[in-house]
């Protein structure tokens, strides 16, 4: 119950069993095709630039930054966190002219500071996160990217522990790229991350005066294997079984529908907050409208040690609570309520053992 991986649905997990296939053979490639479907779906997009990258978050995000940021190119980056921080170091690894926007850790920023910025600096691209994991922070991208646009600025998203666990649209709010992670909502195993580029994306990709800088994660190639351009390019082996789960848990996933998924994940919440708020404990983030609901951010109190009390979750509980992350480290608990986890039963789960961590150190 950390901030990911989340366990997996079972099913995604036996699928992994299966036979291997070869990663060009058509039976494979009808289920890369589906993947694509089943993606377009939870972005909510009809762009046909949609695929799932060999490797984990890491590997979406940095294939959107090296294929969209070419040497020079005035980047604005949304910094209120880690992902925020490794965005401005890859963007710059690749020739980027960063603009830092940072804030402290656990706040968002308003439309007028967004729109500010990039009509200020008109920068070749945006980035902001929808959800920042290490801070339990949600940004509100309304508007956003109709200023993009206004000022010929790429939009990219970053909605690894968010997708498919909060409302996201990428056609109706105007996202050019975005990438996400398996492991989270998708309750795949770590592994396969999708990623999407729309029309503008692909036309910078296609525009660019300098090659992609890696091989790995040039997209040109990379989605003539996934068909972008209606034919099959080998690139690199797929990861086969990986990519059964992954499949399986899009399967899941895209039938209970994303209404369902964000009622279930909103519920989850707010049964969370109801019992930490019982026990004394405040949310991180000040502002109930940007509190994120998959990735929950509790203050440790004064005098409590918050090692322990993960350390007495997982011994006495087998619950994963983590702490926090770079400056956040020693200042907060995260509670991660992602796809095959986020059910009533483990939220109660999640409540005893802060119910019992507290009581042992005579905080409660």
């Amino acid at each position: 119950m950390g901030p990911g991986p989340s366990n997996a649905h079972p099913r995604a997990l036996a699928a992994m069993s299966l036979p291997l296939l070869g990663h060009m053979h058509p039976p494979f490639l009808k289920i890369m095709d589906e993947v694509q479907e089943h993606l377009r779906y939870l972005f909510q997009t009809d762009s046909k630039y949609v695929l799932a990258t060999s490797g984990s978050g890491h590997s979406a995000m940095e294939a959107c930054v090296a294929n969209l940021v070419e040497p020079g190119d005035k980047v604005i980056v949304c910094n209120n966190g880690i992902w925020g921080s490794r965005v401005c170091d890859m963007a710059a690894r690749f020739g980027g002219d960063v603009v830092n926007m940072e804030k402290a850790h656990g706040q968002v920023y308003s439309f007028e500071e967004i729109k500010t910025a990039i009509e200020t600096h008109k920068p070749a691209m945006f980035f902001c996160a929808q959800g920042e994991s290490s801070t339990g922070a949600k940004q509100d991208l309304t508007g956003i990217g109709e200023v993009c646009r206004e000022n010929g600025t790429l939009f990219l998203v970053d909605t690894v522990c968010s997708l498919g666990g909060i409302p996201f649209f990428v056609d109706d709010w105007k996202v050019d790229a975005v990438y996400s992670g398996g492991q989270k909502v998708i309750s795949a195993p770590p592994g396969p991350s999708p990623l999407m580029f729309g029309e503008r994306a692909m036309e910078k990709l296609h525009g660019r005066a300098t090659e992609v800088a890696t091989y790995n994660a040039d997209l040109k190639m990379i989605g003539d294997y996934w068909g972008w351009y209606d034919k099959r390019f080998y690139h690199h082996t797929a990861l086969v079984s990986n990519m059964y789960a992954f499949r399986e848990a899009l399967n899941i996933t895209c039938e209970e529908g994303l209404d369902n998924l964000w009622a279930r994940h909103r519920a989850a919440h707010e049964q969370l907050w109801d019992g930490l708020n019982s026990m004394g404990l405040e949310s991180f983030i000040d502002d109930d409208a940007s509190r994120l609901e998959t990735v929950n951010t509790i203050k440790v109190p004064e005098g409590v040690d918050v090692n322990a009390l993960i350390a007495n979750a997982m011994d006495k509980y087998g619950i994963e609570i983590s702490g926090g992350l770079g400056p956040t480290v020693g200042k907060i608990w995260r509670v991660g309520i992602m796809g095959y986890n986020c059910t009533p039963k483990n939220i109660e789960a999640v409540l005893t053992a802060f119910r019992d961590g507290l009581q042992q150190q005579g905080k409660l």
